[in-house]
């Protein structure tokens, strides 16, 4: 019997990278030591670089994204507190329920634009602080870029807005900045700016930049030496992660601008994918994600399997919508593959 093999071209996320020759020949060199009694010079090389990055006065390196977002939840909020995100914000749909779990709050949620929230919308939802019936908005969550709105990122005058009610009504600010990274490569904006807005900020490492694994949270000291104390907590403390650490501190050297290329092919998909009449709806395309629905469910099944025969991965969203993630081991040859087979799809 003759076995008939295809590349592999997995576009369900961009998690699914996997670390290069030279960031292992990195990782490999690190000098490390116990990072739990802080004593791993690269761990504390790498959050001194990021709180430098950001201009804030300390960072924390965690094993990942949804553990700093909700240790940056316990530190700014109190058990019976709210904090307001988008519908479609990662803190409320896929960190397990953690924020009510862990920190005792409940979410405010706002219908925005592509995961994207405004002043004026949030502005109506602030609780009056002595209305003691309802739950004390104590917390804003912003996500950039959103990964259920496709990708898109704010605006920064936006954000400054936000700011500015947030301070007026006292309350804290938060960035989800999972993939903040390639909003970066697409604005003006340096990672200062965000440092000067928000209280904490996480940032990953294991999306866009390639790592095998890892995100910081950046804020102030006092706020840092709490998340110090909540990771314990939450078991999130590593000992010899300098080889870990070593990989984002290549990635941030090396791998921020080629997030751009990403970008590139995913606007290259999507104006394949709106040639195509079964696709009945594509979201507009910022960066590296694509989130599209076809014309019925049983045709969503039927591309989905197709590709899988091709050896080719997306994924559900669910509710009719399918997500594609552009990513650093997504190549050209890839790519170019993938867009003829695109085309010839008759359905």
């Amino acid at each position: 019997m003759r076995f008939k093999f295809f590349m592999e071209i997995n576009l369900t996320s961009d998690t699914v990278t996997r670390p290069s020759k030279e960031m292992l020949d990195a990782m490999r060199k690190a000098s490390v030591g116990d990072d739990v009694f802080k004593e791993d010079p690269t761990v504390n090389l790498l959050e001194s670089e990021l709180s430098k990055l950001f201009g804030k006065e300390s960072a924390l390196f965690f094993p990942s994204g949804t553990m700093a977002n909700q240790t940056a939840i316990k530190i700014n909020t109190e058990p019976g507190d709210q904090l307001i995100c988008d519908h479609n914000s990662h803190v409320y749909n896929y960190e397990a329920g953690g924020a009510s779990f862990n920190s005792g709050v409940s979410c405010r949620l706002i219908f925005g634009d592509q995961g994207r929230i405004f002043s004026h919308q949030i502005k109506e939802v602030i609780n009056p602080q002595d209305f003691y019936h309802s739950p004390k908005s104590k917390l804003i969550c912003l996500e950039n870029t959103s990964n259920r709105g496709g990708g898109a990122f704010y605006d920064f005058k936006e954000i400054k807005k936000i700011k500015e009610l947030a301070v007026k009504n006292n309350l804290k600010l938060h960035l989800d900045g999972a993939r903040l990274w390639n909003a970066l490569e697409e604005t003006s904006e340096k990672p200062k700016d965000y440092g000067d807005i928000f209280d904490t900020i996480s940032v990953c490492f294991s999306k866009g930049l390639g790592c095998p694994v890892g995100s910081a949270l950046i804020g102030s000291n006092k706020n840092m030496e709490k998340a110090l104390r909540i990771r314990k907590v939450f078991g999130g403390g590593m000992r010899q992660s300098g080889y870990l650490a070593a990989a984002a501190l290549f990635a941030l050297e090396n791998n921020r601008s080629d997030l751009k290329k990403d970008h590139i092919k995913a606007k290259e998909i999507a104006s394949v994918l709106t040639k195509l009449s079964f696709v009945k709806r594509i979201e507009p395309v910022s960066t590296n994600i694509i989130i599209f629905s076809l014309t019925s469910n049983e045709l969503e099944n039927k591309f989905v399997n197709l590709l899988k025969e091709k050896n080719i991965h997306i994924i559900s969203l669910g509710k009719g919508k399918l997500r594609i993630v552009t990513h650093r081991d997504y190549t050209e040859k890839h790519h170019q593959y993938f867009l003829n087979f695109l085309k010839k799809i008759n359905l």
